[in-house]
């Protein structure tokens, strides 16, 4: 599983998993992805709270901009500068900024029609896509168990998505909110593109270099939207555009450290800890209730999420036993 920040925010670097077992740093390690969770969380409610005077496009010039000082503060903190500069494959890079990119403005797009929760919710389906597009572009081994949690959890992502798409629910809702569930949907299908691209530059570039030269990027990409109608914000809504990248910065150098100390498969979980930020932000910020039906259809993603994480160590596991004659992955 690859972190998915909320609001569809594509994911900058895979973490690393050097072991199944969680060792006695696994404490601090999961102190830090709770941390860079609220910190992503708090970046999407800045980025919501900035959408009426900020265009999709400066929102992401912002949010990516901001985030690079932090990240190469760290990175001369550690001595590690050079390592982020450095690029083997630039092509690759190229095309997971583009993919990358395009998964920040369809998050940001949808933030600005739906409530943060629900956001969020949708999100949640970017880990099971990604589950299916590493089968078909990766040629990952993916069989009985894992696809069948990625059915019920796209089960789950209808569920929640069929009030805003369905024409016999266009009494209750906006066409303001139908296309902005079409947006989380179409961010989630980005992030886990985003994904394939990141598992395939971890073979040959530093984790610095991914999340820099993301960064860069989605800044330059974003520059692009200036003639869509650019505007100078006004001092509030700067400060908010100006702290989503700041967060977003930090939070992805929390998020990496917090893999340095423990696996992948140990902390996966604790991503879903941003539907309860999302829950009590979207409350006292902006007065957001989710529905039963998105309360009901994110239970089913998630749990079909933790399924996959919980069978994907198993296999980790296993693969450190001789194999079963007959045994069947999945």
């Amino acid at each position: 599983m690859t972190e998915t920040p909320p609001g569809g925010t594509a994911p900058e670097a895979a973490p690393p998993d050097p072991s199944p077992d969680p060792g006695p740093s696994a404490a601090a390690g999961i102190a830090l992805k709770l941390a860079s969770v609220l910190l992503f969380t708090l970046m999407a409610a800045c980025i919501k709270a900035a959408r009426d005077e900020a265009p999709t496009g400066q929102a992401v010039f912002f949010r990516s901009f901001f985030a690079i000082p932090p990240i190469l503060i760290w990175a001369m903190v550690r001595g590690d500068l050079s390592r982020a500069f450095r690029v083997k494959d630039p092509f690759a890079h190229l095309n997971r900024g583009l993919v990358g990119v395009v998964a920040m403005a369809c998050g940001f797009a949808a933030l600005g029609l739906l409530p943060l929760p629900e956001t969020i919710a949708i999100n949640y389906a970017a880990p099971l896509l990604a589950t299916a597009l590493a089968a078909w572009l990766l040629g990952e081994q993916v069989r009985l168990f894992r696809w069948s949690a990625v059915v019920v959890g796209l089960f789950g992502v209808l569920v929640m998505l069929w009030p805003r798409l369905t024409v016999l629910a266009s009494g209750a809702f906006s066409d303001a909110e139908a296309l902005g569930a079409w947006f989380a949907l179409l961010g989630a299908l980005f992030v886990a593109l985003a994904t394939i691209h990141i598992r395939r530059l971890t073979q040959t570039e530093t984790t610095l270099s991914i999340v820099f030269w993301f960064s860069v990027s989605c800044t330059v990409a974003s520059l692009a939207t200036i003639p869509f109608g650019w505007a100078w914000p006004t001092g509030p809504t700067l400060v908010l555009l100006i702290a989503s990248g700041v967060l977003g910065g930090v939070a992805q150098i929390l998020m990496t450290e917090g893999y340095r100390l423990a696996p992948a498969s140990t902390l996966a979980p604790f991503e879903y800890s941003s539907m309860i930020y999302g829950l009590a932000l979207g409350w006292l910020l902006f007065s957001e209730a989710p529905s039963v039906q998105v309360l009901i259809g994110a239970a089913i993603v998630i749990g079909a999420g933790l399924f996959i994480i919980w069978r994907e160590r198993q296999l980790r596991i296993d693969r450190t036993q001789p194999r079963k004659a007959g045994s069947m992955q999945a």
